[in-house]
């Protein structure tokens, strides 16, 4: 059961890096819930970060930082999610995950199944799954305009600090397990968990880590490729192909805000804006309090979490 101050519900954050500053700001933008406990190992760590964003209690001791919240935000390093969630869960927390929530998928199963046990929301934070463009993306992809579809290629590359975690951590660290939640998602959504063939291409650095891959997929009427990379940079643009048409979707196709849906005749294209405010994070927090006040479904739905963990976990068996 989830407690709260009768206005608020009481989060707790686990890990201050910089995607937890980011949440704190957009936390401040969805009525309902308040952040109000930071933990890190590192007592330090989790001082400043208290101190930066006034929150009252800090601290390195997780029964501590479990004690008088109702949910958790875990913003922690990918392989540390799973132990993070499943404590949560088992103290009666509900849970929003950072992207990738785990990397194998029986760790999203169990993490489900605890969820289901205990009445609790366990939720990916992947924004883009939760943002008001690309739900629409998705929706006209499917109406049948663009007829059958039967490919779709999503890319998402960037240039970065090679002594940041993503690429100096060389067992979880890479472009694959940093970005391919998001090229994934558009996939899953519109072909499927159901592939029957994957292969994955990649170059890397010196010290292992994927600094770009390639990931094909075939479906029994489709086909699909992501593209992730942190060291290569290409465009990143979305591209659904169908019978009858395809919708383009310019970078960075993530965020989105405008795509084009388009035919044989250009003259019937149609053009879509729409808004995505701030960082974007503020979609998932505001399906997360849905979730648990009105237990609504979330929009990644659990089967889509426990496909993508899977394919984690063979990406990463394949790295090895």
């Amino acid at each position: 059961m989830t407690k709260s101050d009768g206005q608020h519900i009481k989060l707790g954050v686990i890990g201050t890096g910089r995607i937890a500053n980011r949440f704190i700001r957009e936390v401040e933008f969805v009525k309902g819930i308040k952040v109000t406990a930071v933990y890190n190992p590192h007592l330090n760590s989790a001082e400043i970060f208290a101190q930066r964003h006034g929150i009252n209690t800090y601290t390195n001791d997780l029964n501590v930082f479990l004690r008088n919240i109702d949910a958790v935000y875990i913003a922690s390093p990918h392989d540390t999610h799973y132990e993070y969630a499943k404590s949560s869960l088992i103290n009666g927390k509900n849970v929003l995950c950072e992207k990738p929530s785990v990397l194998k998928k029986y760790q999203a199963e169990k993490l489900f199944n605890i969820a289901e046990k205990y009445g609790l929301v366990f939720m990916e934070a992947l924004k883009t799954a939760y943002a008001p463009g690309f739900l629409q993306l998705i929706k006209e992809a499917k109406s049948g305009k663009i007829g059958e579809i039967r490919d779709v290629e999503s890319c998402f590359t960037k240039i970065t600090d090679t002594s940041l975690r993503e690429l100096a951590d060389i067992k979880y660290g890479g472009s694959f397990t940093e970005l391919a939640s998001y090229t994934l998602l558009p996939i899953i959504k519109l072909l499927g968990t159901e592939y029957i063939g994957i292969r994955f291409d990649s170059f890397t650095a010196q010290n292992g880590v994927d600094v770009y891959t390639k990931a094909y997929f075939k479906f029994k009427n489709a086909v699909a490729t992501s593209k992730t990379g942190l060291g290569v940079k290409s465009e990143g643009q979305l591209i659904i192909s169908g019978t009858c048409g395809y919708i383009r979707v310019d970078a960075p196709w993530w965020k989105t805000q405008t795509f084009e849906v388009c035919f044989e005749d250009m003259s019937k294209n149609e053009k879509y804006a729409y808004d995505f405010k701030g960082d974007g994070l503020r979609y998932e927090i505001n399906d997360f309090v849905s979730a648990i006040k009105n237990r609504s479904k979330p929009k990644l739905s659990a089967h889509e979490t426990i496909a993508m963990a899977e394919i984690m976990e063979k990406f990463l068996e394949q790295r090895k």
